[in-house]
């Protein structure tokens, strides 16, 4: 099934240039969500705490990545996105389009630092396939890429330490070669994450019995 959908969608897997990006618009084509209805926060930040950071995931559809994040414990808030790409305030048919250059993404606010990270970066790699580039089960496209994009040296320095001791126990599980892409948010594309429509805000909590491919991999490691 995933090589017939990888040829059916195989111009979906190949980045769009900024050149031939999609131009998108100046600000939101739709009023932004704001409380978050499974932790009954803000989800544009505006209740953080003063020491909360933040960090960008993406791992295939963002329903479930998004369900993955607001169960940690020390997350503050979550909310569904795009991320990665070259248009500025795109909607969710344009991302799905792979005209924008950006993946589904999911903006996580937590507390408790370095711990928190790495509790959220052990249920991040163990709840998606990192191996398979441009795809999540029988999504495919740039879209559905997996992707980290930090928002600090000090978080940079966790993620890629994560990554190297997750390759190692997929090594070791003789599985393949982790393809997620790895960034600093500014230095991606328009460098800024976009909330996307309120519909997707929480859609598994809303929607229980929702579209979903997150679960866990086969493949478990700790990172504490």
């Amino acid at each position: 099934m995933w090589q017939i959908m990888d040829l059916i969608n195989a111009h979906k897997k190949v980045m769009v240039s900024a050149e031939d990006a999609l131009p998108g618009r100046d600000s939101y084509p739709y009023e932004l969500a704001r409380e978050h209805v499974v932790l009954s926060t803000d989800m544009l930040g505006a209740d953080a705490p003063g020491d909360a950071e933040e960090i960008i995931l993406a791992g295939g559809c963002f329903w479930g990545i998004e369900r993955v994040a607001w169960q940690i414990d020390g997350v503050h808030s979550t909310a569904a996105g795009y991320a990665g790409g070259h248009t500025p305030h795109p909607t969710y048919e344009e991302v799905c389009s792979a005209r924008t250059g950006h993946t589904e993404a999911v903006i996580v606010r937590y507390t408790g630092g370095d711990a928190t990270l790495k509790r959220i970066l052990e249920q991040f790699w163990q709840q998606h396939d990192p191996t398979t580039e441009n795809r999540q089960g029988n999504d495919v496209g740039t879209e559905y890429r997996s992707a980290i994009y930090w928002t600090s040296p000090a978080q940079e320095q966790t993620v890629r330490a994560s990554l190297t001791i997750y390759q190692q126990a997929l090594t070791a599980a003789g599985a393949g070669r982790i393809t997620t892409e790895l960034s600093a948010l500014t230095d991606t594309g328009a460098g800024e994450f976009f909330y996307a429509e309120p519909v997707h805000q929480q859609y598994l909590a809303k929607n229980p019995l929702g579209y979903c491919n997150h679960g866990f991999n086969g493949v478990a490691c700790t990172l504490a």
